[in-house]
């Protein structure tokens, strides 16, 4: 299945990783991680950093899945307001998830750091603004819990927001200035260099895993091509695509889309270059790129790649008017856009852990608006299990609460 279609800003930017390397005879190792997006790729560089063997295999060329589409906003807001995950999953387990968001960003932060990556990251404020009058008494709402909570949060009102912003908004928002904004691909591509630089990790592209199973001594996989790959343990990181491995559907398919703007002068940006997003449902989310303007959203059920792709100069249209309504004073036009394919579930949350009766199987699913965000928080949960530590995370991001909801 295509993941996404047109052409994402992100492989125009950056060079492609011309890695190519399939599996062509039967493997053994200790950890297969199935995905090399940038879920694979932090889940590699925790596993890699603690010495742990593990190698990569994916269908595709290095990254080019969902990683290659996604605009890379890096919010410990999560899709569900923490006001309502708390009436889902209770307060305490709702602000643990908030918080692991909060911390995630500096993690990701320091991962670039420790291995000398430039993938653009920037620490911007975020801005959620109330699209209606249900979106007024939301913000309300959300602010209390989160002040009591003590997570960053500041309460503007509409003049504000012009004033400071040029917003054009129904009425108030609020503001975080703990968010920060990547390249998704960049990141991606470059710490799967490092590793296989430095760690001599192994990455088997265009190999797609067509079955797998636990075994009372491990996990065996079998290729499109009929290779047999045994292992200890199996992580998969391939987003939606990890259905195939799963007792039960999880999560429901979205279809997103999003379009980048030709570079303006920097006079013409808001101040602080904010991330913007509203409480509107489906909502439109803005970030920059340099001096380039990103908006996306218009979200839809997803049907089928032909659907969703047919959608999109409707959908570019819908985008650019919402965005000269809110922003009127910046001009905006379209130099490319694009559409692609995500998960989101019910609570907001990712699914991170093995599934109820399994040991050797991890899932590491980004599920969510805040994919990248949850990988790290994967990432680490994950790398722990193998090692022998608990992680009481792994309760509020694991498979358990689908049974308690049931």
């Amino acid at each position: 299945m295509d993941l996404h279609s047109g052409l994402p800003y992100w492989i125009i930017k950056n060079p492609l990783f011309d890695y190519y390397n399939p599996l062509k005879k039967d493997l053994e190792t200790d950890i297969v991680i199935i995905g090399s997006g940038i879920t694979g790729a932090l889940m590699a560089h925790e596993l890699c950093r603690t010495g742990l063997e593990c190698c990569i295999v994916d269908k595709r060329s290095i990254a080019t899945g969902s990683s290659a589409a996604s605009t890379a906003l890096l919010q410990y807001e999560i899709d569900v307001p923490l006001c309502e995950m708390a009436e889902q999953i209770g307060e305490k387990n709702a602000v643990t998830a908030y918080r692991s968001c909060l911390q995630s960003i500096p993690d990701i932060e320091a991962v670039l750091k420790e291995t000398n990556i430039d993938a653009d990251f920037e620490w911007l404020p975020s801005i959620f603004y109330a699209s209606d009058s249900k979106g007024v008494e939301l913000i309300e709402r959300e602010y209390e819990i989160r002040k009591r909570h003590k997570l960053p949060v500041e309460l503007l009102n509409k003049d504000e927001l012009h004033k400071r912003y040029k917003l054009e908004t129904y009425a108030g928002a609020l503001l975080n200035r703990r968010s920060a904004q990547l390249d998704a691909y960049k990141a991606a591509t470059k710490l799967f260099q490092y590793h296989i630089e430095k760690d001599h990790l192994r990455i088997f592209t265009h190999t797609e895993v067509t079955s797998l199973e636990e075994t009372p001594l491990g996990c065996r996989l079998e290729t499109q091509d009929g290779r047999i790959i045994r292992c200890k343990y199996v992580i998969v990181a391939s987003g939606f695509e990890a259905g195939r491995f799963l007792p039960e559907k999880v999560m429901k398919l979205t279809s997103t889309y999003a379009l980048i703007s030709h570079p303006i002068d920097n006079k013409d940006l808001w101040a602080e270059h904010c991330l913007i997003w509203e409480t509107a449902e489906p909502y439109i989310y803005i970030r920059t790129s340099g001096n380039r303007i990103i908006i996306g959203g218009e979200d839809e059920d997803f049907n089928n790649p032909e659907a969703r792709d047919e959608l999109l100069r409707e959908k570019t249209e819908k985008l650019e008017r919402k965005f000269r309504k809110l922003l009127p004073s910046v001009p905006f036009k379209t130099e490319m856009a694009w559409c692609g394919t995500f998960s989101t579930t019910k609570d907001g949350l990712p699914f991170i852990g093995t599934w109820p009766g399994t040991e050797r199987i991890f899932f590491d699913l980004g599920y969510g608006g805040n994919g990248i965000t949850f990988s790290m928080i994967g990432a680490q949960i994950i790398s722990n299990l193998l090692q022998g530590k608990e992680n009481a995370r792994e309760e509020v991001f694991g498979f358990g609460r689908i049974r308690k909801a049931s």
